[in-house]
């Protein structure tokens, strides 16, 4: 793999902002599920909304568990992600338990579309750790299901929760494109500024990837049965 500088980043510095910016992403989502776990009226989506929550604090775990492997301070390499990913959950606080399902169902979805995309770009050993952490471990049929049977319920609120669904998405774009830009190794991995088996990465590429973040957002949006 060709690892020379790029300017003044280097692969090694890529992989490691790849992963500090998917452990700050686990550690926040572990800490915004916890709290919105214990605000759940019901015990069973208490209990659904926990185990998410769980399950990305595990995730944090296995991936600060290689930033130490790879000679990296986890806390520094997460804190230059750290207002993004904070500003996205700012920026997109639940009024209410259904938009709480949706944001943990829609901005978890693209969050993780986002970094299998990244994942391709990555050495053998970066992308078999990402695709463990990005797992659907049943969560999204789970989540699914509950807004399905909520939205049975409450068949009026599916026009504020696609409106809802819209925003979640815009935020999170835009916080992926804003890391991107604002850190050099990163955006040179997007770009293919490296040679990793099996990665198609090019200016060309990276549009394409932006397409398709957006396609899949729309399948898992009607699948809930709301509009993108």
């Amino acid at each position: 793999m060709h690892q020379e500088p790029v300017g003044e980043a280097t692969y090694q510095q890529a992989v490691v902002d790849v992963l500090g910016a998917l452990a700050y992403a686990e550690l926040a989502g572990s800490l915004q599920l916890a709290a919105d776990a214990r605000d759940a009226p019901a015990l069973d989506v208490r209990l659904t909304v926990a185990r998410i929550g769980a399950q990305a604090w595990d995730s944090y775990t296995l991936i600060e568990s290689r930033l130490v492997e790879l000679g990296s301070e986890p806390e520094q390499a997460m804190a230059p992600f750290a207002a993004a990913i904070d500003g996205f959950h700012e920026r997109s606080r639940p009024r209410d338990l259904l938009e709480v399902l949706v944001k943990a169902y829609v901005g978890d979805g693209i969050a993780r579309d986002f970094y299998r995309e990244v994942s391709r770009r990555v050495d053998p050993q970066t992308r078999e750790l990402m695709e463990r952490v990005l797992a659907d471990h049943g969560q999204d049929d789970v989540l699914a299901a509950t807004i399905g049977d909520a939205l049975d319920h409450r068949a009026d609120r599916a026009g504020r929760l696609a409106l809802w669904g819209r925003r979640l998405v815009g935020e999170a774009l835009a916080q992926t494109q804003r890391v991107a830009v604002e850190r050099d190794a990163l955006a040179a991995l997007l770009v293919g500024a490296w040679e990793v088996p099996g990665a198609e990465a090019d200016l060309v590429e990276l549009g394409r990837m932006l397409t398709r973040l957006t396609e899949a957002h729309t399948v898992r949006m009607r699948r809930i049965g709301l509009s993108a």
